[in-house]
């Protein structure tokens, strides 16, 4: 019996658009089923204007997609997906980030720099497909955690 992967929604401002145009191609032949929320060119634009509504898609799914945006360092685009109610978005820089956000953390959406170590489109693709393929580790330490940071967040 074949597991149907998540779907994956994406999100860039100008600055992201060379490496998440990679990283689509990318997780299509894997097999992913790939929403693409913008940016569509490299034209100077507005990183909320991408990255919220691909937030906010992650959100409304439930736990059925995840999330992966991009920017020139990934920095400003992981504070607004983190403004949205119920997204955990993790900036990754190399494998061992990328495996403690899911693992420990269940970040629901990846936040990558396409003018970071990241910009390295090998790296990038490791670093995503291993995000993808980790499992949040449900021990009872970081349930006890989340479970205080959503309550916070209920507020």
């Amino acid at each position: 019996m074949t597991t149907r992967k998540k779907t994956v929604f994406l999100g860039t401002d100008h600055a992201g658009f060379a490496l998440k145009e990679a990283i689509k191609a990318f997780l299509e032949k894997l097999g992913y089923e790939i929403r693409d929320m913008g940016a569509i060119d490299d034209a100077p634009s507005d990183y909320p204007d991408f990255i919220l509504p691909t937030a906010m898609s992650v959100a409304a799914s439930k736990g059925r997609a995840v999330g992966i945006v991009f920017g020139g360092s990934g920095i400003g685009e992981c504070i607004a997906a983190n403004k949205v109610h119920g997204i955990r978005a993790a900036l990754a820089y190399d494998l061992y980030t990328a495996e403690m956000s899911r693992l420990h953390n269940d970040a629901n959406v990846l936040c990558l720099g396409g003018r970071t170590a990241t910009k390295n489109q090998a790296l990038a693709k490791k670093i995503v497909k291993t995000w993808l393929e980790t499992a949040f580790t449900k021990e009872v330490r970081h349930v006890r955690r989340l479970a205080k940071i959503a309550r916070y967040e209920s507020r």
